[in-house]
């Protein structure tokens, strides 16, 4: 099967332009087919408070109300959507903006209230991993929002990481598929301030080993969760890295 390596960008990195600009020169430099999915939350909150709308987040997690779901509807799939995809058409990349809704591409489930009323937040029950396919066939650059519907027409706001896990899944059917999740740090670290502590491999026992000991611990936690899902579903390879280390090789691999 072909390679498609599917980048996940965070919301860091592609709101300062000269790390985006750097990180979409490099993902030119990838050969083969690729994907990019990225977040958005820092504009998010300042649009949000320009607007006078509260941002509420519990464990890293944005609380999802009426308001700030049209706020994050219009800075995800659309400002920091289009500005990618129009840097990347002047780096003669064939990019196309989506979000789950386009192409009916990912269903969601509004998240039911236990503890927590996430509001307007989705979990993902379905992706059309064929149409995705067929556009990357036809050498187009899907640039994927974390947006998605119900398919009763509402949108929902759905993690990143998750949208970026969710389609590496669909996608490991059609193709030799390589995830990775770029961010601010140099991959997984034993210490967080500590740039130098990068874990270079981690299993699943010992990602359990350092959960326990508090050494990985907050947003990490779910990013190397979808990571060892990837893997059992297909997915030949999880690299979370710095973003301008994305050709080095560096970074912390997930192993089964």
């Amino acid at each position: 099967m072909n390679k498609l390596s599917l980048i996940k960008v965070g919301g860091k990195v592609v709101e300062n332009p000269e790390t985006l600009a750097k990180l979409l020169n490099d993902f030119k430099q990838i050969a083969g087919y690729k994907i990019l999915v990225h977040g958005g939350g820092k504009l998010a909150t300042e649009l949000s408070q320009k607007m006078g709308i509260e941002t509420k987040m519990v464990e890293g997690r944005r609380i999802t109300d009426r308001e700030t779901l049209e706020v994050v509807t219009m800075v995800y799939a659309g400002l920091v959507n289009k500005n990618i995809v129009a840097q990347l058409q002047a780096l003669h990349i064939n990019a196309m903006g989506l979000c789950g809704a386009d192409f009916n591409l990912i269903r969601s489930s509004k998240r039911p209230v236990k503890d927590i009323d996430y509001g307007f937040v989705g979990d993902v029950q379905e992706v059309q991993g064929d149409v995705l396919a067929d556009l990357i066939n036809q050498n187009i650059v899907p640039v994927v929002a974390p947006i998605t519907h119900d398919r009763q027409g509402q949108l929902l706001n759905t993690n990143a990481d998750t949208v970026a896990n969710e389609l590496a899944k669909a996608m490991a059917p059609h193709f030799d598929v390589h995830l990775y999740y770029c961010f601010e740090k140099p991959g997984v670290l034993m210490n967080p301030d500590d740039d130098n502590s990068l874990i270079r491999e981690i299993k699943r026992k010992e990602f359990e080993q350092y959960k326990e000991e508090g050494i990985i611990q907050g947003g990490m936690i779910p990013k190397l969760d979808n990571a060892f899902n990837a893997l059992a579903c297909g997915v030949k390879e999880v690299i979370i890295t710095q973003a301008d280390r994305l050709l080095s090789g560096g970074g912390t691999h997930i192993i089964v």
